[in-house]
C-alpha cells in the first residue's frame, strides 16, 4: 500500500529475530508415499499463454510431472492410476500468491504453517515469502524437501526473501552480504529504508547477483527505483506519488527524514498526493515504468481489508475457525485501532488504486498477483481470488488476471520452462474448475480438484484439509 498510515503497517516495518518452532509442519494430511499416477480424461485446457481454451484432452501425470496430453479416446497408464472425469470441466496451472508472509518476525510468534491448507484447498500451489531471516531459511528449505518428497501438503515456496535495512550504507551493504550468504532468494526493502541506505544495498544486491524487491522507499522516485533496477514496486508504494502533480513537492519535504519521521511525514501526505492524482501524469509515469520492465504487485485486496474493518465482525465470516488464536488476536486488534480517519482514506484510495492498476496495464507494465496475507481481513488462498477479481474489475480481463498468477510469476522467476502453464514436461501443479474462467474469473472459486506436486486432491479431501475433524475419504 502507499506508505503506512495505519497502525497494523507498522507490524511489517520492525527488525526482529523469529522465534521458530516447528509445530504442525507435516501434521496437516502428509500423503502415503508412492501416489499413482494421475489421468484426467475429456478435461478443457486452459492455455494462459494462448490466452484461449483447448480441449477436450487427456492429460496424464507421473512422478509429479505433466507426461502428456493427448486427444480423448488414447489409452494410457495401468489400473492403479487414480483417474479423474474432465467432462464439462476446465483445467489451469496452479495459482501463485506473490506476496505472503509465512513468518512473523516483529511479534515472535510461529510461523504460519497453520495457512498452508487454505493456500492449497484454494489451488494457490506456490507463494513468494516476503520476509523471512537467516534462522527462518532453514526452514523455508525443509518446508520444500517436504513439500517435494510428498510428505508435507503445501504451496510450493517459489522464492523467500531477508528484509535488509541497516544502520548505515556499510551496515546495510554488510546485511546483503549475509541475506545472501543465508540463501535468500532476494533482498525485500521497505518503506523507511533511508536513500543512501538503499543505494548500498542495489549496489551490493547487484555484487552479489540478488533481485532487489519490496516496497519503493519513501524518499525514492519510482522511476528512480525502477531505473536502478529494483525488480518490484509492492503495495503500489510511490506509485501515487508519481501518478500526482505533488510527487516532486512531498519528496522534498521528506528530505532529510529517518525512520519513523520519515514514515509519519509520508503518511501525513497521503490525502494530498490522492486529491493531486493526475491521469495524464500517470500516463507517462506507466509508459517510462513499462521501459524499465519493473513489475508492479499491487495488493488490491487490502482495500477489501479497509472493508472488513468498517463492517466485518470476524466470528461473522466461516473462515474465521481456520485463523490459528493468535492470528485471530491480532485481527481482533487491528479492529481496535481502525479509525473513521483511515476509513476515508481507504474510501478515496481505492477508485484511485483502480484507476492506476487499469493505466499500468494498458502502458504494458507487467503485473503480479499478491495479497499480503494474512494481513487481516485477508485470508490466505480465498484472497487470491479476490484479487484476481479486482484486477478483472481495474480492467484486465479474465484470461490477463489469471496471467498474473500463472505465467507472469514463472517469467519473473525464470521458472516459465518448469511452471506457470498447462504443458507436458512441467510440474503437475494443477487446478480442475466446473466451470471456464475465462469467461467469468469467479469460476476459478469453483475448485473440484488440486493437483499439487502431482498428487491429486479431490474436493472432499481438499475440504479435510482446511477441517481436520471432518473424515478424509480413504
Amino acid at each position: 500500500m502507499h506508505a503506512p498510515s495505519r497502525p497494523w503497517i507498522q507490524l511489517l516495518l520492525i527488525p526482529a529475530m523469529l522465534a521458530m518452532v516447528l509445530g504442525t509442519m507435516a501434521a496437516r494430511a502428509a500423503p502415503e508415499s508412492g501416489d499413482p499416477s494421475v489421468v484426467i480424461t475429456d478435461v478443457t485446457i486452459v492455455d494462459v499463454e494462448a490466452g484461449r481454451t483447448v480441449g477436450p484432452r487427456t492429460v496424464v501425470v507421473k512422478d509429479g510431472r505433466i507426461v502428456s496430453i493427448d486427444a480423448p479416446g488414447v489409452a494410457h497408464m495401468g489400473d492403479s492410476a487414480r483417474r479423474i472425469d474432465g467432462r464439462g470441466r476446465y483445467l489451469m496451472p496452479g495459482l501463485m500468491d506473490m506476496h505472503v508472509h509465512l513468518f512473523n518476525l516483529s511479534s515472535h510468534r510461529p510461523p504460519n504453517d497453520w495457512s498452508f491448507a487454505m493456500y492449497v484447498a484454494n489451488g494457490v500451489t506456490g507463494v513468494r515469502d516476503m520476509r523471512s531471516d537467516a534462522a527462518s531459511m532453514l526452514l523455508v528449505k525443509r518446508w520444500r524437501a517436504a513439500v517435494d518428497n510428498g510428505q508435507l501438503v503445501a504451496p510450493h515456496i517459489v522464492a523467500a526473501g531477508i528484509a535488509v535495512y541497516g544502520k548505515s550504507p556499510e551496515g546495510a551493504a554488510a546485511d546483503v552480504d549475509a541475506a545472501a550468504d543465508a540463501g535468500a532468494d532476494f533482498i525485500k526493502v521497505f518503506s523507511e529504508v533511508p536513500a543512501t541506505h538503499w543505494r548500498a544495498i542495489m549496489a551490493e544486491a547487484r555484487a552479489r547477483s540478488l533481485p532487489v524487491v519490496g516496497h519503493v522507499p519513501a524518499s525514492i522516485t519510482l522511476l528512480e527505483a525502477a531505473r536502478a533496477g529494483q525488480r518490484t514496486g509492492e503495495h503500489l508504494t510511490q506509485v501515487y506519488e508519481a501518478c500526482s502533480s505533488a510527487e516532486a513537492r512531498t519528496l522534498a519535504e521528506r528530505k532529510g527524514l529517518e525512520g519513523d519521521a520519515l514514515m509519519s511525514g509520508a503518511s501525513a501526505q497521503e490525502g494530498e498526493i490522492l486529491e493531486a492524482f493526475d491521469q495524464d501524469v500517470c500516463r507517462r509515469t506507466a509508459k517510462a515504468l513499462a521501459a524499465t520492465g519493473q513489475v508492479q504487485v499491487p495488493t488490491l485486496v487490502l482495500a477489501d481489508e479497509d472493508a472488513f474493518a468498517q463492517h466485518n465482525q470476524p466470528g461473522d465470516d466461516s473462515r474465521w475457525r481456520l485463523l490459528r488464536p493468535d492470528e485471530q488476536r491480532r485481527w481482533q486488534s487491528f479492529l481496535g485501532q481502525y479509525t473513521k480517519e483511515d476509513a476515508g482514506l481507504a474510501a478515496r484510495r481505492w477508485p484511485i488504486a483502480r484507476n492506476i492498476v487499469s493505466i499500468l496495464h494498458q502502458a504494458g507494465v507487467p503485473i503480479m498477483a499478491g495479497t499480503d496475507s494474512p494481513m487481516p481481513g485477508v485470508y490466505p488462498g480465498y484472497s487470491l481470488h479476490e484479487e484476481l477479481q479486482l484486477l478483472v474489475a481495474s480492467g484486465l480481463t479474465p484470461i490477463e488476471a489469471l496471467r498474473t498468477a500463472t505465467l507472469e510469476p514463472a517469467r519473473f522467476l525464470h521458472i516459465e520452462g518448469a511452471s506457470g502453464s498447462v504443458a507436458v514436461g512441467k510440474r503437475a501443479d494443477l487446478v480442475l474448475l466446473d466451470a471456464d474462467p475465462t469467461k467469468d474469473i469467479g469460476n476459478t472459486q469453483r475448485i473440484r480438484a488440486v493437483v499439487l506436486a502431482g498428487r491429486l486432491l479431490e474436493r472432499a479431501e481438499l475440504d479435510a484439509l482446511i477441517n481436520p475433524a471432518a473424515k478424509a475419504p480413504p
